[in-house]
């Protein structure tokens, strides 16, 4: 969330950076600093009555040794009056705090100077392109189809175990779902992250460190006997790892790779652009994931932009980049990066990663800092890309590198499979 520092600081430009999300956020942050003042003079009057409380405290002891009992006993009754005023304050001071968070936790962060207004996902822009579209022989099929001719991967198995979704994978598709992920792990260690394995469900205060809690409290699964969440990203565990956490300078950055399965609870919807592998409430992802001194998270959000790059260019699958417009830009995030895979046999562009700097969004929620060369605490930033989400890159394989005998296997992927064709 948004310190309340930078916005009573920051208000204009605040509410300017967030007007690009298509947001009036002028009641919220007159809220915010309003609230603020409110807690700021009930802490000043705790603080206040506190030592009055502890300096009467100390004349009562004196007044009892020298022997004026009756003085330190009209004392004491002040004493007493003042205990109840710091009880009353600290109760409104809590009822204020709780107050002011719950309004900061509904505002999003402001977007980066660079981010284009619009409203979405057409407004959008394109800063990148490359890889040549493949012309596809008459009789191509899409993904859906191609899995059900050669029984890769059982869409109707899957709505019988659990519901619609939940595909189950298959022979040489189970086997190049395998090696998708073991050879995006590869290169993303070879790149200097750390691989690591993190736990599939998380608590509350996790969901909340890195903003999934409350804003997408809908979309996600809930094990409410535990109350415990089923994760949407490994962004959301592995980010969780540094919460609580002050990092020494010199040992930033902090880089770190997992593969997890991810569970979203999307909305229903109906028709060729949400068919077969376009949009699951179950998928494979692998994740990268950095935490950085804010004077060099540009450039790493630069530098994870090119790992992905290199790695699409080794798949060589026709993609783009996108700069997201305010409109379509994550609640979390000041600037991300999107990465779209041309499916050539759907005819239509598919998002297969997102690469963002939330700044010190998160890491305020996370409580996550380090401390300077100066000795001083100072809030670091999160970054967090898909590296890559698995569906939509499968589904652009199958239908890109289809031929008239079966499917080719990209030659990057052949040392993982083991076999070059699904045919």
């Amino acid at each position: 969330m948004l310190q309340v520092a930078f916005i009573r600081e920051n208000k204009e430009a605040v509410i300017n950076g967030l007007a690009k999300r298509n947001i009036d956020a002028t009641e919220m942050i007159n809220g915010v600093i309003a609230l603020d003042e409110d807690r700021r003079n009930l802490q000043t009057q705790l603080d206040n009555s506190k030592a009055e409380s502890n300096s009467l405290s100390k004349e009562i002891g004196n007044l009892f040794k020298s022997g004026e009992v009756q003085k330190a006993n009209v004392l004491k009754e002040k004493t007493t009056q003042l205990k109840e005023t710091v009880k009353t304050l600290e109760q409104e001071l809590n009822e204020k705090a709780d107050a002011l968070n719950e309004l900061l936790y509904k505002i999003p962060n402001v977007p980066n100077e660079i981010v284009p207004a619009g409203n979405t996902d057409e407004d959008n822009e394109e800063v990148y392109r490359e890889g040549d579209i493949p012309t596809l022989f008459e009789g191509a099929l899409p993904h859906w189809e191609i899995a059900k001719k050669y029984d890769i991967i059982d869409f109707e198995l899957g709505n019988k175990i659990t519901g619609a979704g939940f595909p189950v994978y298959k022979g040489k598709g189970a086997k190049l779902q395998r090696a998708l992920i073991t050879y995006f792990l590869d290169k993303n260690t070879e790149a200097g992250y750390t691989e690591m394995q993190v736990p599939h469900l998380v608590n509350e205060a996790s969901g909340f460190g890195t903003g999934q809690l409350p804003d997408k409290e809908g979309q996600m699964y809930h094990v409410t006997d535990d109350n415990l969440y089923l994760i949407p990203t490994a962004e959301v565990p592995a980010t969780n790892i540094f919460r609580d956490t002050i990092q020494d300078e010199d040992d930033l950055p902090k880089a770190i790779t997992g593969y997890t399965p991810c569970f979203r609870r999307e909305a229903g919807s109906y028709g060729a652009h949400v068919r077969g592998l376009n949009r699951l409430h179950q998928f494979d992802k692998v994740e990268i994931l950095r935490v950085e001194h804010p004077d060099k998270s540009y450039e790493a959000l630069d530098s994870m932009v090119e790992h992905v790059k290199g790695i699409l260019k080794e798949l060589k699958l026709p993609y783009r980049i996108l700069r997201l417009c305010g409109g379509d830009l994550g609640f979390t995030s000041a600037l991300t990066y999107d990465f779209e895979v041309f499916s050539t046999a759907q005819d239509r562009w598919l998002e297969i990663s997102s690469v963002s700097n939330f700044e010190t969004f998160q890491a305020n929620r996370l409580k996550l800092r380090f401390k300077n060369n100066e000795g001083k605490n100072e809030l670091c930033h999160t970054l967090n890309g898909s590296s890559l989400a698995l569906p939509r890159v499968l589904a652009g394989i199958l239908e890109n590198y289809q031929t008239e005998d079966g499917i080719k296997i990209p030659d990057v992927l052949v040392p993982y499979t083991g076999f070059d064709m699904i045919s």
